[in-house]
């Protein structure tokens, strides 16, 4: 009991933990004339890479990157998972792109640009100028429904360079299947 009577002395409120939610979350396609990209950074003490999943309003995989950038921390390997989905958007001609990623940071950094590290500097402006003819979206998402662009970017830990699919990898067609028809993740 005293050791109450200390804390509120020192007007120390005291709040049990709150029990975990679980929340039900879903891959939302993007709107008819839209490309949405979602990409992911894996990183470990050898390398670093990003995967990315492009697909359109039907849901369907129209194309899949996985790319292995050298040394480099996680959040370098998310950066370049978004600025090579926003580079590659504007090579096709993509006009209508949303980007999502799983890294609030990189979600952070396109209304901050000092939390790009310098050696991304250069390129991170660059990619800003091509959204100037583009209308970009990024937004956030789980992680736990970001599973294919984790999937490729874990691919890419063991590629040299840029890896590209016209269809979905077999490794993840499954859970792009899963997305395509509105499964859960929870």
């Amino acid at each position: 009991m005293s050791d109450f009577q200390i804390l509120k002395k020192f007007s120390v409120s005291i709040h049990p933990p709150r029990a975990p939610q679980i929340k039900e979350v879903i891959w939302n396609p993007p709107l008819p004339t839209w490309t949405k990209g979602n990409t992911d950074g894996s990183a470990t003490s050898l390398s670093s890479a990003c995967g990315i999943i492009f697909r359109n309003c039907l849901s369907d995989c129209i194309l899949c990157v996985a790319e292995n950038i050298g040394t480099g921390d996680a959040f370098q390997a998310e950066l370049c998972g978004a600025m090579r989905a926003i580079e590659i958007a504007h090579q096709r001609n993509w006009i209508n792109f949303w980007l999502e990623t799983d890294s609030k940071l990189v979600v952070m950094a396109f209304s901050n640009d000092s939390v790009v590290p310098w050696n991304l500097s250069n390129r991170w402006f660059n990619c800003k100028k091509l959204l100037f003819c583009m209308n970009f979206v990024i937004s956030h998402i789980y992680r736990e429904r970001n599973q294919c662009a984790d999937s490729l970017a874990n691919i890419g830990l063991s590629l040299q360079g840029l890896f590209v699919w016209e269809t979905a990898p077999v490794l993840i067609s499954s859970q792009v299947g899963k997305e395509k028809l509105g499964m859960p993740s929870f």
